[in-house]
């Protein structure tokens, strides 16, 4: 291995030489000019949001150069979902309201339509969860159980529960591929990318924190846990597997497509849910992506089972790195990383899809933009860390770029071809629900979602007094924010909850009470005891473990109810068959790379 690692290091050295002296320092900014981009953003958002829905709602999105709609992941209005919480961000609380009432009274997920698993889970999961846990900023009329309950948060748990069928495997992963009213459909292929197996613990953790049902963070711990058994000797994995047997269709390991979110929700399921063994394992990954992918202040492809590299490629999506790696403090490193990708950006006013490192320019048969966030969501996290100027000059040379290049008289379209600026005929969902919501916090250092934890509200439930919007916010991988603190008062409240019932059933609440009245008495004290007042057993204590009156245990029968559907559900096969929509191609990652060329061999 030590001979091409010489080669590619000699030619990784040279471009990073030549690229470190074409940095050109800019001038600070001035508030006002930050604010004047902050501006800017929000009027992207607004052409972008404001073309959906005149020509494309309610399809899932917008066609910029024919100003219509399609359908894409699901066919369930999937911009309106996605864009939801970043008119909050953006301060939009009046739309914001409109949109959260609407799918509240006309969303449903009760339809015969295959979905792709992970798509559903990042941005409709993702985005009905954030838009509940926001929903009070908003000035929204909530339910009393709050934060606990909600329409949105059932909503999300609907979608959810829908996606669990695609877990039911031999190892625990998940197809690709779901229908959301009858489980997976007949002939689904059982290989899907690292990524789609990996990518659930940010919702599912917080709905069975939020709801007290554990099968969503229990299935995705699972797949997970499966993910780091399978991990080949020298501790790298490849990034399309057989969900139903563990074995790994391509083996190319890398931090990138397919694989990218991934080692994202071991640090982020860490941060949110305080589960240790998430960051030692990212921490694992971490040191072997160091020795076999890492080449200077790049990261390349290579063989999972040996190191060797396989492809000598930048590849836009892995421009997420440098913001994961400010949360793990390794921010020199980060910042080295993220100045190569935007010398990448500066040579075509975009980063395509890959870049050919050795050559220096776009790889052919992947030289699109479509509108992706991760240069800018990387920028956004380091800024908050370093205050670095040049993190914002970054930023504007992103504005400018899309504003130039890619605005049209009804949205933002992808770019085809970087080299040429030829445009393509889509607007994902995720432009507006990350792109423009990185970009817009970059630009707005006082918004509250950079609150450092300086600050919350006190805030009374039905669960008792909570503490929320305290900060420490954790974006999932389609950029919905998710208060920790949230999930915390909820699942504290039914821990207690369930301690009461375990409370309940070993004793005998009647005699016990009867028994701590005569001892108060005994000494004298008329009013109720301390350990009345400390554990709440108060005059109300009947009343509470009351059966008839026992905290509502909805969403443990409802889960019941799934178990007994997926035993007794059947698939007509001559009235049911559809085409499977799939979000990773089933395709392995090294064929689609043996037409491309300039690639460099082992020799």
């Amino acid at each position: 291995m030590a001979a091409p690692r010489c080669v590619f290091c000699i030619v990784v050295a040279i471009i990073s030489v030549l690229h470190t002296f074409t940095v050109v320092p800019g001038q600070v900014m001035t508030v006002e000019e930050i604010h004047e981009y902050r501006e800017q953003v929000r009027s992207m958002f607004q052409h972008a949001y404001d073309g959906y829905l005149q020509f494309a709602y309610p399809y899932d999105e917008l066609q910029p150069l024919t100003c219509d709609g399609t359908d894409t992941w699901g066919s369930y209005s999937l911009t309106l979902i996605d864009a939801l919480d970043t008119l909050l961000v953006m301060g939009n609380h009046s739309e914001f309201r409109r949109v959260a009432q609407l799918l509240a009274d006309t969303m449903t997920f009760d339809t015969d339509v295959n979905a792709s698993v992970f798509e559903t889970n990042i941005r409709v999961v993702g985005g009905l969860l954030s838009a509940h846990l926001l929903s009070r900023r908003a000035g929204v009329d909530l339910e009393a159980g709050w934060p606990c309950d909600g329409p949105l948060l059932r909503l999300a748990q609907d979608a959810a529960r829908r996606l669990l069928p695609a877990f039911d495997t031999p190892t625990g992963m998940p197809y690709g591929t779901v229908n959301l009213r009858y489980g997976v459909p007949p002939g689904e292929t059982p290989v899907t990318c690292t990524a789609g197996v990996g990518t659930f613990l940010v919702e599912f953790g917080t709905l069975s924190r939020l709801t007290g049902d554990p099968v969503f963070e229990k299935t995705a711990m699972q797949a997970l846990q499966a993910l780091w058994d399978v991990r080949s000797d020298i501790g790298l994995v490849g990034n399309h597997i057989d969900v139903t047997t563990g074995r790994w269709t391509a083996i190319d390991a890398g931090i990138g497509a397919g694989v990218d979110s991934y080692f994202e929700y071991l640090v982020k399921g860490y941060i949110l849910l305080g589960r240790p063994e998430l960051m030692d394992m990212f921490r694992e990954y971490n040191k072997t992506i160091n020795t076999y992918l890492k080449y200077d202040d790049w990261y390349m492809w290579a063989n999972m089972k040996k190191g060797q590299v396989t492809m000598p490629v930048f590849q836009s999506l892995e421009a997420y790195w440098p913001g994961l790696q400010s949360l793990v403090g390794d921010v020199d490193s980060a910042m080295k990383s993220l100045h190569n990708y935007h010398q990448v950006w500066r040579q075509y006013g975009a980063t395509p899809e890959f870049y050919n490192i050795p050559s220096s320019k776009a790889q052919e048969k992947r030289e699109g933009y479509p509108l992706r966030p991760e240069l800018v969501e990387s920028a956004m996290y380091l800024y908050r860390a370093t205050r670095d100027p040049f993190l914002l000059q970054l930023g504007r040379d992103v504005v400018e770029a899309i504003n130039h290049i890619t605005r049209t008289d009804c949205g933002y379209a992808s770019i085809k071809d970087v080299r040429t600026h030829q445009l393509d005929n889509r607007m994902e969902s995720f432009f507006l629900a990350e792109t423009t919501k990185y970009l817009y916090l970059l630009f707005d250092p006082d918004n509250f979602i950079h609150n450092d934890g300086g600050h919350g509200d006190y805030v009374d439930t039905v669960n008792g007094r909570c503490v929320l919007d305290a900060g420490g916010y954790v974006f999932n991988t389609e950029a919905h924010p998710v208060d920790p603190a949230a999930l915390y008062c909820c699942s504290t409240f039914k821990h207690d909850q369930e301690e009461l019932q375990k409370l309940h059933a070993s004793l005998d609440f009647g005699s016990l009470l009867d028994d701590l009245e005569d001892f108060s008495q005994d000494m004298g004290k008329k009013e109720e005891t301390p350990f009345l007042r400390t554990h709440g057993l108060d005059d109300s204590m009947e009343s509470t473990v009351d059966e008839e009156k026992a905290p509502d245990t909805r969403q443990g029968l409802q889960f019941d109810k799934w178990k007994r559907d997926k035993v007794t559900r059947s698939w007509n096969m001559e009235e049911k068959q559809a085409p499977a929509v799939f979000t990773c191609p089933a395709q392995p990652f090294y064929s689609r790379f043996s037409i491309l060329g300039e690639m460099f061999e082992e020799k």
